[in-house]
């Protein structure tokens, strides 16, 4: 089975572009733990308004829940995410106590018992921190619970034989280096997901082609360049569903200020990514309009010929999704897999997407200089 990264092109560098044509869709999935059913119900309303994927990027739990919709048949999709949900969902220990203890009597369930279905305690952990069991055992949990569901609900034949594209973000625990899997490169399997999803020291490694991996999102949990660099650039109506708010209020108290620290670290810089590509994407426009203002005959010599071929004209509309901070969250909110908290982010999603589809900023015109044009949920054109 072929495992090659994904064709990326690094910034500066030339490439060619595409902006002819039907615009791609683009999903491009945050990781984020039990944040993650946020992501399937933006992906539920913007199934329902028509719009599927032709290619999903994602990392961690986006990459399973990338897994989940590129490897199904578009009708068969919304079912597997629900099953795959269900599955790992936990019911509360004990809700007639208040909030606050009740959620603290389920975190302490989940770390002591794990999630059904998903992880569960590794009897290697109990040998003690210091005990040398490889990179593949040297965990606090195993994570063949998930294999097992992803197995029964990914279709990796149609994922790696049918147009939609993944691309899954991992990153190589000896060299540190991020690496993208990509099926248009080579096949996908269950080792590529596990790997995105394989957050230290918590879940153990993936060991690929030799070479161990780990989650992603350690490196960039926002894998939106994977997009913004590809090689040839299409037109693209990219819908970026992020999990954890870049933005948040001050924070009063060290439970607060924990959960503040962590939304800051896996927002992963989504900001100045985007601004970094739009700088980027409005000199590739300009260089492109310089360019037909020269005369042919200097246009078509070979030293402008290569100058030229760093101009571009595709535009990328990009539609940010991000969940509001619900009532009582903590620093732990990424395992609250109780059905109150999967259900309330489940339909804050569906809220943003659809209120995205119903407006759809990117039909309305831009200027023909951006190259990158952000729109984000609750905003007017």
């Amino acid at each position: 089975m072929s495992k090659r990264r994904a064709t990326a092109d690094p910034a500066g560098t030339s490439s060619a572009c595409t902006a002819s044509g039907r615009p791609q869709n683009v999903l491009v999935l945050q990781g984020g733990g039990a944040l993650g059913s946020f992501q399937v119900g933006a992906y539920q309303a913007l199934h329902e308004s028509g719009f599927e994927p032709d290619w999903v990027i994602g990392t961690s739990i986006g990459a399973i829940n990338g897994a989940l919709i590129a490897g199904n048949r578009p009708e068969h999709r919304l079912d597997r995410l629900d099953a795959f949900w269900q599955r790992i969902e936990r019911k509360g220990m004990a809700p007639w106590l208040p909030v606050r203890l009740n959620n603290a009597l389920n975190d302490m369930a989940i770390f002591t018992g794990g999630v059904p279905g998903f992880f569960r305690p590794s009897t290697t952990a109990w040998m003690g921190a210091s005990a040398a069991v490889g990179i593949e055992k040297a965990s606090y949990y195993d994570t063949s619970p998930l294999r097992e569901t992803l197995a029964g609900l990914v279709d990796l034949d149609w994922l790696n034989h049918h147009p939609t594209r993944l691309t899954v973000g991992a990153v190589n625990a000896r060299t540190g280096a991020m690496r993208y899997f990509d099926t248009r490169e080579g096949d996908i399997g269950l080792d590529h997901i596990m790997a995105s999803g394989a957050l230290p020291p918590a879940f153990p490694a993936v060991r690929i082609d030799g070479e161990p991996y780990w989650d992603g999102g350690i490196y960039s949990n926002t894998p939106i360049e994977a997009v913004l660099d590809d090689n040839p650039r299409r037109d693209s109506l990219i819908f970026a569903i992020n999990l954890w708010p870049a933005d948040g209020p001050e924070p009063e108290s060290i439970d607060q200020v924990l959960a503040r620290q962590k939304d800051i670290q896996y927002a992963s810089r989504a900001q100045s990514h985007i601004a970094r590509q739009q700088q980027l994407h409005r000199l590739r426009h300009v260089i492109g309009e310089l360019s037909r203002q020269l005369p042919k005959a200097t246009r078509e010599s070979d030293a402008i010929r290569a100058l030229t071929a760093y101009g571009c004209t595709t535009t990328m509309h990009v539609m940010m999704l991000t969940p509001s901070t619900l009532e009582g969250e903590t620093a732990t909110k990424d395992i609250d897999f109780s059905p109150a908290g999967l259900r309330a982010r489940h339909e804050a999603g569906y809220a943003q997407a659809r209120q995205l589809t119903e407006r759809a900023p990117w039909t309305a015109p831009v200027d023909p200089i951006d190259g990158v044009v952000v729109h984000r949920a609750g905003q007017e054109n």
